[in-house]
């Protein structure tokens, strides 16, 4: 897998601002230091102008009704001496984020000159002003932009652009109308300056005729942070689900486990089920099918031919995973050599596009993955790592201490990379990589050596990837998740808390953060 671009998506920035929040660096912070590096780069450039102090350079901000306008009133504030006036495309009472109406509100109660404008007609009746202005703050739209640009919008840039040649442009983390993830517009601002945040978009890097020229201005998140698994990677790169879907358009997952352990597939079962798979299939050998049957009527279960899995077992399987989105595979299987034998006819099955690998579904797992339309979720502890075969038959993997964090990460990356792999290593903190990117899960609790929890972690990872495109996206998800959950269930039951007890809180969590 090849090293990731230094960029970020929209999708991504969006996650990192929840995270943020979540671990105490809040969005009024963020917006703060934003505003702050805009009027940095129109001081730099315009410094000389007001220091002469002849004529106040006039700066007129265009602003939308969600954080990018807020980021910009917040600017506003830092332009000291600049006769400085915002125009609002709406109403005040309809802006989007407490943060923008605070920083509305402040403006206001200082005797800012503020303007809410309703229609194109009032709009082009301020033409003039944004003709006379030097500066004009374009912060319509931000990265959330989606679909057709409409009126008053679309009349907005229009004349941002025809004022272009006597005013400087300034786009707020991107140029109103681009796309943040191609660079294309149908219509969209052209600015002589683009001040995005902690890190380039990915359009910003294919359309400079746009962007003009582009800084990429530090707001205060922390390097680690992007690292951090939370809300943001449940929320934005998850929980996604369409009011007009139908059973099974949410996820069907196949869960191959059980033989000489019945409890491994049925609490992977439910933890999918419970993250808000529609469809979980279990297919078990026969005798145990009958006992997970028994344990929730919510489970589908498919016989299999004997006492454990064997290869006679892996056509039928095979088809079950076509009717299935993801195949979850290894829980409560035993380590008898027929078992592994089928297991790796599974995992290599060309219907297996997406496979997630727990427990003793390491053992017929040949590494590298050679299939490059495979795409492979493992979640071993420290310890599982043996179990894998490695290039070459191989077997010798040692994993760097708990303490040695950094030598961890690193680790979990190679592992990853050399192997074609995604993997959520399970620990006191959980480290997931893809080869190239790496996230880390710090929720959770010491209750959680509790038996079981690791079966979660595979259903959870399973419900997920179901419904997403990036198996790491998944499969951070699936460890935030599962740790939440686990300290919801330690502040009820303490050490005496069970994997069944993390499952029946998963609903909690999703809704949280759904």
């Amino acid at each position: 897998m090849k090293e990731k671009e230094a960029y970020i998506t929209a999708e991504e920035m969006a996650a990192l601002d929840e995270n943020c929040n979540f671990f105490g660096l809040a969005p009024l912070q963020l917006m703060e230091n934003a505003g702050a590096n805009i009027a940095t780069e129109i001081k730099k450039r315009f410094a000389e102008r007001e220091e002469s102090k002849e004529k106040a350079v006039k700066v007129t901000i265009v602003a939308g009704k969600g954080n990018n306008g807020g980021d910009a009133f917040a600017a506003a504030r830092h332009l000291h001496g600049f006769d400085v006036k915002i125009l609002l495309i709406g109403r005040s009472h309809d802006l989007r984020t407490e943060e923008t109406k605070r920083n509305w509100r402040i403006l206001k109660e200082s005797d800012y000159e503020l303007e809410e404008i309703a229609d194109s007609s009032e709009l082009k009746a301020r033409a003039n002003l944004l003709n006379a202005s030097d500066v004009i703050i374009d912060a319509i739209f931000g990265t959330g932009i989606t679909g057709k640009i409409r009126e008053p919008e679309a009349t907005a840039i229009n004349l941002i652009n025809a004022a272009k040649p006597n005013a400087f442009v300034i786009a707020v983390d991107i140029p109103s109308g681009l796309d943040p993830e191609t660079g294309e517009a149908e219509k969209a601002v052209r600015a002589n300056l683009t001040v995005t945040f902690h890190k380039a978009k990915r359009g910003l890097l294919k359309k400079g005729e746009y962007v003009g020229e582009l800084v990429v201005a530090d707001i205060g998140i922390p390097e680690g942070m992007e690292k951090l698994a939370g809300p943001g990677d449940v929320r934005r790169c998850v929980l996604k689900r369409n009011a007009q879907s139908h059973k099974g358009d949410n996820g069907r997952v196949l869960i191959v486990g059980g033989g000489p352990f019945f409890g491994a597939p049925t609490l992977a079962a439910l933890a999918a089920l419970r993250a808000g798979a529609d469809w979980v299939t279990i297919a078990a050998p026969k005798t145990v099918s009958s006992v997970i049957s028994s344990l929730s009527p919510n489970l589908i279960v498919h016989p299999l031919s004997s006492e454990i899995l064997v290869e006679k077992d892996v056509p039928v399987v095979s088809d079950l995973i076509r009717k299935h989105d993801v195949v979850v595979i290894g829980m409560g299987l035993g380590a008898a050599e027929e078992t592994k034998r089928a297991t790796r006819r599974i995992i290599e099955d060309g219907a297996s596009k997406k496979v997630v690998v727990d427990a003793d579904g390491f053992y017929g797992l040949n590494l590298p993955i050679e299939a490059e339309d495979k795409l492979v979720i493992v979640t071993p502890h420290a310890g599982e790592f043996s179990k894998m075969e490695l290039g070459g038959g191989g077997r010798s993997v040692t994993v760097p201490p708990e303490n040695m964090m950094e030598e961890r990460m690193k680790f979990v990356k190679d592992f990853s990379r050399h192997n074609n792999v995604i993997t959520l290593m399970k620990g006191p903190t959980d480290i997931i990589s893809d080869g190239s990117r790496v996230k880390i899960n710090r929720v959770g609790n010491a209750g959680m050596t509790v038996g079981g929890t690791g079966d979660v972690v595979a259903g959870l990872a399973g419900a997920f990837f179901a419904i997403a495109s990036d198996p790491l996206k998944a499969a951070t998800a699936a460890a935030f998740v599962n740790g939440v959950a686990g300290d919801i269930a330690f502040e009820e039951k303490g050490y005496g808390l069970l994997a069944t007890d993390v499952i029946e809180n998963i609903p909690k969590v999703t809704k949280e953060f759904r």
